[in-house]
């Protein structure tokens, strides 16, 4: 009787030992899958993400270029021909004049159309006067926030593809320097740096870009805001005059 309860202990510890061999086997397999997985999609992605930061970087140059076209292409409209506008269209007797002072002005011809459409709607209710006003005035936001767009999102995205670009060959390169092959650790290095210099460069010159476009935006939609209250007020008065 003992002898064979021995047996069965035996063979128990023997089944317990083959399971966990078995369970510890499938785990490591399952790890081994994941790994394999995890670095084929990651090394995929280092030609799309070497592709996409130079059309980022032309972009970037590009940018800059028309940055400076800008620059030396806008009309610089100072605080003192606003407020000479200002009074010019409060003492304004009609819409004619009102539009005569507004195309002699030295500003923008953007800024010119819509001043001169409000000028014409002396006809509607104050109201709708003012949802027209404040219609135009979102119509230019919504432009200059289509222009800030683009190189807000290449300033965001540029050091994060970057920054892939130089985390994705270090798996390699790594891997490489455990088996002692330091030509591929250093071109793995190469193609690293290469990529964080791309895409900090290339956040650094439209952040550039974008912030100097903002400010002048800022300007530009001031100065039309200012403007255009002053054809509200100036239509109003006159007619509280008629009334």
């Amino acid at each position: 009787m003992a002898i064979n309860t021995i047996i069965i202990f035996a063979n128990e510890a023997m089944y317990q030992s083959g399971g966990g061999l078995s369970v510890s086997s499938g785990m490591n397999w399952t790890s081994q899958f994941l790994d394999t997985s995890m670095s084929a999609i990651t090394q995929g992605l280092q030609i799309p993400v070497i592709i996409i930061l130079l059309v980022i970087l032309v972009y970037a140059v590009f940018t800059l270029g028309k940055l400076l076209s800008e620059y030396f292409s806008r009309k610089k409209v100072p605080v003192k021909l606003i407020k000479e506008m200002i009074y010019d269209i409060y003492d304004a007797e009609s819409s004619d004049d009102i539009k005569n002072i507004v195309n002699n002005a030295d500003i923008q011809t953007s800024q010119k159309s819509v001043l001169l459409e409000l000028a014409d709607s002396e006809h509607l209710s104050k109201k709708s006067r003012e949802t027209l006003a404040r219609r135009l005035i979102d119509n230019e936001e919504d432009k200059v926030t289509q222009k800030l767009q683009k190189t807000d999102i290449v300033t965001k995205i540029g050091p994060t593809l970057g920054l892939m670009g130089t985390l994705i060959p270090m798996g390699p390169g790594l891997a490489a320097l455990g088996t002692g092959d330091v030509t591929a650790l250093a071109s793995a290095i190469t193609v690293a740096f290469n990529t964080t210099i791309l895409g900090i460069g290339s956040g650094a010159a439209t952040y550039v870009a974008s912030k100097l476009r903002r400010r002048w935006f800022g300007e530009y939609l001031a100065n039309l805001d200012a403007l255009m209250d002053a054809i509200l007020d100036n239509i109003d008065r006159r007619d509280q005059r008629l009334k």
